[in-house]
């Protein structure tokens, strides 16, 4: 049976793929059989149809795992832009069906994996008529507990808070929250992380620092 954690965060540009990406290494260091999967990908350059720079080389090629980026992925789009939008433009319909057939996939290949959302919680896969698909569907869908990943500075207790009663009001299982460009010699970036850990009751399973090439994690959150 496959383990899996899905990876989101309180917004955009947070740090999800960094974060990932280590995680993803160090359980493969620690001899983990553990996969990486990103349904909705955009802002990516590509040469001849396949991945050349994105979120998905980026993991695959810091993990180490022996697969194409391509096979991580089940939509991705040049334009960096919010996934239906990008779907829209491109012509596409994101088929949620699709991205849980390659999900089933993936846990079949991998003893754990690891799945990267989009943007932050509420990021619209899908917004035709009638139908408003957001990534907390998804992940629903895919059965995931949540890893939510936050920066460490000004702000942070607003931001994971709404995200983590957002989770709660629709019934997600939060495993822990990551602080990333955490500075811990910074007064503020201390106080940030005892008082999330307060208000929330929800425990800061590893605090990453710019540039770090090495992650902590508590196995018994992520195994």
């Amino acid at each position: 049976m496959s383990k899996n954690i899905f990876i989101t965060a309180t917004g955009t540009d947070i740090g999800k793929t960094y974060v990932s990406a280590l995680i993803v290494k160090k359980m493969r260091e620690e001899g983990y059989n553990c996969g990486y999967f990103k349904p909705v990908l955009s802002g990516v350059e590509e040469v001849g149809g396949k991945l050349k720079e994105s979120d998905a080389n980026f993991v695959t090629e810091t993990a180490k795992i022996p697969t194409s980026a391509d096979d991580c992925v089940s939509y991705w789009w040049k334009e960096a832009v919010s996934p239906h939008l990008a779907a829209k433009r491109s012509g596409e319909e994101i088929d949620i069906e699709k991205i849980c057939s390659d999900f089933e996939d993936k846990t079949k290949e991998y003893d754990y994996l690891l799945v990267e959302g989009a943007g932050g919680i509420t990021c619209p896969l899908r917004l035709e008529e009638g139908e408003k698909f957001l990534l907390k569907d998804l992940i629903k869908r895919l059965d995931c507990s949540i890893i939510i990943v936050a920066d460490g500075g000004l702000g942070t207790i607003n931001s994971v808070l709404l995200t983590v009663e957002y989770a709660r009001a629709n019934n997600i299982e939060i495993k822990g929250i990551i602080l990333n460009n955490f500075k811990p010699t910074s007064f503020m970036h201390q106080d940030n992380l005892k008082q999330v850990e307060y208000l929330t009751g929800i425990k800061v399973v590893a605090t990453v620092e710019k540039n770090q090439q090495e992650i902590k994690l508590l196995e018994e959150y992520f195994c």
